[in-house]
């Protein structure tokens, strides 16, 4: 840790482009090394395998042997995870508010202004 800042504790964990692609893509459903290669972001597998092993030292990420084929690992986040996706949230919203034609839905903005807690336990359900 640099210093006891906030701010720079959370860069240590999270201050790279991939790391905050990587906890998008699993509040998004996906759960697999193939999936979050195949976001649109072109991530190279050896950054990917890096991201995934600190999210999971950090004790963000965790994951387990799918069942359906065995030498597959099936990614998900834990409950210090989940606590990021208001910082998600945040991070989409003010985003849209600056840059147009971005891929994010009207009702998502609507929802995230006017019912934040409700969206949050909308996306903590879906990950249950």
């Amino acid at each position: 840790m640099r210093s006891d800042c906030p701010v720079s504790y959370a860069l240590d964990f999270f201050g790279d482009k991939w790391t905050l692609l990587i906890v998008r893509d699993l509040i998004q459903g996906k759960k697999f090394y193939k999936e979050f290669q195949a976001s649109g972001e072109g991530i190279a597998t050896n950054i990917l395998s890096n991201r995934l092993k600190k999210l999971e030292k950090m004790g963000v990420v965790e994951w387990k042997v799918y069942e359906q084929l065995k030498t597959k690992k099936e990614y998900s986040l834990t409950e210090k995870g989940k606590e990021l996706i208001p910082v998600l949230i945040e991070l989409i919203v003010w985003s849209n508010k600056f840059q147009g034609n971005l891929a994010v839905s009207d009702y998502f903005i609507k929802r995230a202004n006017e019912d934040r807690e409700g969206l949050i336990s909308t996306i903590r359900g879906r990950l249950e």
